[in-house]
């Protein structure tokens, strides 16, 4: 049976969802972007997470599941030009800087769940000239991670977006072998395309590569050091995953988004929400 609990970790309120008996949990962090910091299965952490960069509100986290909103990726110069006018905005857009809220929780048997919002406001409107409302819920059961989105166009214009998700998972492994039916992709450390043979070796890397002509929405891969195999489902709305991780730190990033960075310069393939409609997307998180 799952319990919520609402622990305090440096100020921070940390909404835990547990099943004790399962050996299950799910901890997040609204007010840090409304991040999750922690996922275990069968008594084991999955995620990577940087504590200090989490209790440090200047820093970017290190760790957990961050919301990548409405962009996912770098700017050119950090930049964008909309309607005539130039934008500054930091990479992964705003959603992941802003504080979230907490408008339900459900805990039954064998699930339980936690629903967040994120409005637009102020500060949001500096870098994205648009209203909006985000309500995700987080639905944790023994095995299955399910995060269902929601995005709101509360502007009178429509709203470009290329949301994702960037997933740090717990590996001292960096060559991963991962099963997809991508054929190519590419990488940024050279800027060329190449064709997946094989493992995609991570190591030594400092920039990511990008997985570009996946048509059957899940990868899966062994976490092998933990015995663990992932897999990720997703809509149809997320056409590349980015694989990313940082030198001497044990994690790989495995992350869904909805277009390559840089896209609201490009402007080629941008998700467009029509004023007053909202997209709705899912991601799952499968751990055996």
């Amino acid at each position: 049976m799952y319990q919520l609990n609402i622990a305090k970790e440096h100020q921070l309120d940390v909404y835990e969802l547990i099943d004790k008996e399962a050996g299950s949990w799910l901890r997040v962090v609204p007010e840090r972007g409304g991040i999750i910091i922690g996922y275990g299965v069968g008594g084991e952490e999955i995620l990577f997470l940087n504590k200090e960069t989490l209790y440090d509100p200047g820093k970017n986290i290190r760790g957990g599941i961050p919301i990548l909103f409405p962009i996912s990726g770098q700017l050119d110069g950090g930049e964008y030009v909309w309607n005539g006018q130039t934008f500054r905005m930091k990479n992964h857009g705003v959603a992941r800087n802003q504080p979230w809220g907490v408008i339900d929780t459900e805990q039954e048997e064998n699930e339980a769940a936690i629903t967040i919002r994120l409005e637009s406001n102020p500060e949001t409107r500096k870098e994205y000239p648009f209203d909006f409302e985000l309500v995700f819920t987080y639905r944790v059961t023994n095995q299955n991670l399910l995060i269902e989105q929601q995005y709101r166009n509360l502007s009178d214009a429509a709203m470009p977006m290329y949301p994702g998700f960037h997933p740090y998972f717990r590996t001292s492994v960096k060559d991963l072998t991962y099963e997809t039916d991508a054929k190519t992709y590419i990488d940024y450390n050279d800027m060329k395309v190449k064709e997946i043979q094989g493992s995609l070796d991570l190591t030594g890397q400092k920039e990511s590569f990008a997985l570009l002509d996946a048509r059957k929405k899940y990868i899966s891969f062994e976490l092998p050091d933990r015995k663990k195999q992932i897999t990720l489902s997703y809509s149809d709305q997320f056409k590349y995953i980015v694989l990313w991780t940082e030198k001497d730190q044990e994690f790989v990033c495995v992350e869904p988004w909805m277009a390559l960075t840089g896209e609201l310069n490009r402007k080629e393939e941008l998700v467009m929400v029509s004023s007053g409609e909202t997209l709705t997307a899912n991601l799952t998180i499968e751990v055996k």
